[in-house]
């Protein structure tokens, strides 16, 4: 049986890592962010017009649920999405804001200790 050299278990790490990371923007999106822009659509607020399919105000939603307070000058609505955050929204945004955080780690370091020299 082959051994797995230390490049080998970064390598799988770093891919777990990112599919983790995946998986946690679709539940957080599919599950979180549908809530409260329905509840927020209910009041009469639209998403941000600037984020047309791209997808960005995700990460800035999560940040919000998972700091637990309005910003003073914010591109989303803080209170709207404090509001109507629920107890499993905190829960999904904290393993979004995690799992993305843990990617990003994983990426950087890959990156320093195998990328390209010059």
């Amino acid at each position: 049986m082959t051994e797995l050299s230390s490049e080998n278990w970064v390598a799988i790490i770093g891919v777990s890592a990112f599919f983790i990371w995946c998986f946690s923007t679709f539940l957080f999106s599919r599950i979180s962010v549908k809530h409260i822009e329905r509840e927020m659509a209910k009041e009469g607020i639209t998403p941000p017009v600037w984020d047309k399919g791209i997808g960005g105000r995700i990460t800035m939603y999560a940040m919000v649920i998972v700091a637990n307070k309005a910003a003073k000058t914010s591109p989303v609505e803080d209170e709207a999405i404090l509001r109507h955050a629920r107890k499993k929204d905190r829960k999904f945004a904290l393993f979004y804001t995690i799992s993305m955080l843990c990617s990003f780690i994983m990426m950087f370091t890959i990156a320093y200790l195998y990328g390209p020299t010059s």
